[in-house]
């Protein structure tokens, strides 16, 4: 195998300004850790100008077995112990794109993004906070011009500036898809469908919406300051469009063999008194509800990981774990399971998409009662955003708390586990909780547009 070039360069948490020195090149990504504000995260990971792209439909045939030829086309390399990306495939795939591998009719209802896209980078800059080290990193398939320009964009990075302010303006405020009345009323058809024996758990959600002006990395730059997550991104796409996600949640990750994915499921808001905030956690994590709700969520992943891993390797090393983050408290749960050799980390995608906490047990019936009691086609919502490396390792988020972007209009979307017990008011005032913050967050440009200086 040809050797990786790698360039040190300073370590620094001001990655705003690292992700600004490529910004003007084609498709930019940065997978962001969401230090210093998040826990939990170690890398972040920037690239650009990808050497082939691949857009996906709705009704795209083998849509997973085409991000894995697109990864193909570029060689292999070996793996170093402390990089996680040493060039491959960076992108998206949205919640339609799990219909065929749940044997559903395709979803190809219009929604704000395609329903995929990947790039394949040969190049990326690594942050690594554990180590507290920054690399340059080079797959052979780089230029030599390009690595003469990557190097001279990054060496005049001033890592101790704030990263430029630009205007960004929200037009107005997030219309919301649903009246409350309307949203708990749906909440009462899934608990008819959990009732009757079809299903033990529904993920049901809805969408918020505002046009917008300006620049969208200032957007996110707010978004980050205060609800960043460990596994986050900004991504910009062909024809305009972009991806602000701050999500906690991990789908899957590889490193060789070895996969993991982390649920979340179980939700309580933050609250400002200390000790009551304590209280709240702990009472979360003794609920019988949350408890028996993230079960289900391990069971079903459990499942989608024994599709494909060894027989026997699958296993719950962590359950009901606490995570706590700006806005909200969750219960995490980590499943683990062994790959074997002919089984490669886009057939597990397939194999698990979409992810099974944001979609309910059983899964398919779950998806097909989401179908018809949610308004829209959830788009980039609940899919997936993440990264396969050359050198065999993966990485990838639920698309939660994130933000899709045309070029005219922002839209997210908020939801919740209804299980047996659930109470549909309860479930809106959850639902809320979970995207108050984002909201408002934006809306503040609305009230005051301005530049964000970090």
């Amino acid at each position: 195998m040809k050797s990786l070039q790698i360039v040190s360069l300073p370590y620094s948490l001001n990655t705003p300004a690292a992700f600004q020195a490529i910004a003007d090149l084609p498709a930019p990504v940065w997978l962001d850790s969401g230090r210093p504000v998040a826990p939990g995260g170690r890398y972040d990971i920037i690239s650009a100008d990808p050497i082939n792209t691949l857009e996906l439909t709705a009704d795209s045939p083998a849509p997973f077995e085409s991000i894995d030829d697109l990864w193909c086309e570029l060689s292999q390399v070996d793996r170093d112990a402390q990089l996680p990306f040493c060039g491959g495939v960076m992108g998206y795939a949205g919640y339609e794109l799990g219909m065929a591998g749940n044997f559903l009719p395709a979803d190809v209802r219009p929604t704000p993004l395609p329903a995929g896209f990947f790039g394949l980078y040969t190049w990326a800059l690594i942050v690594d906070h554990q180590l507290q080290a920054t690399h340059l990193v080079f797959h052979p398939a780089s230029t030599p011009v390009q690595v003469a320009d990557l190097i001279a964009r990054f060496t005049a990075v001033r890592w101790q500036t704030a990263p430029r302010g630009a205007r960004f303006r929200l037009l107005k405020p997030f219309a919301h898809e649903m009246s409350q009345g309307d949203y708990e009323q749906r909440v009462e058809r899934v608990l008819d469908y959990i009732k009757a024996g079809d299903i033990y758990q529904a993920n049901f959600t809805q969408r918020f919406a505002a046009s917008y002006e300006g620049d969208l990395f200032q957007a996110y730059l707010a978004l980050r300051s205060t609800v960043a997550g460990p596994y986050s991104a900004f991504m910009g796409i062909p024809n305009g469009g972009h991806v602000l996600s701050l999500s906690p949640e991990r789908f899957i990750s590889a490193d060789g063999s070895h996969v993991q994915t982390q649920p979340i499921k179980g939700t309580a808001p933050r609250v400002d008194d200390a000790a009551e905030d304590r209280q709240v956690a702990a009472a979360l994590q003794r609920s019988e509800k949350d408890r028996a709700e993230n079960l289900m969520i391990v069971d079903l992943l459990r499942n989608d990981l024994g599709k494909c891993c060894q027989r026997g390797s699958v296993r719950v090393p962590n359950l009901f774990e606490l995570a706590s983050f700006a806005n909200v408290h969750h219960l995490v749960s980590t499943v683990t399971g062994e790959l074997p050799e002919e089984c490669g980390f886009a057939e597990l995608l397939q194999a698990c998409f979409p992810g099974g906490s944001i979609t309910g047990t059983p899964k398919r019936r779950a998806m097909e009662i989401i179908r018809e009691q949610e308004l829209s086609p959830r788009g980039l919502y609940c899919g997936s955003i993440g990264y396969l490396s050359s050198c065999g390792r993966a990485d990838s988020n639920i698309a939660i708390r994130t933000f899709s972007a045309d070029g005219e209009q922002l839209t997210c979307a908020a939801g919740g586990g209804i299980v047996a017990d659930s109470n549909p008011a309860a479930e809106y005032r959850e639902c809320l909780s979970k995207v108050g913050l984002l909201l408002s967050t934006l809306e503040n440009f609305h009230q005051n547009p301005t530049q964000h200086t970090g």
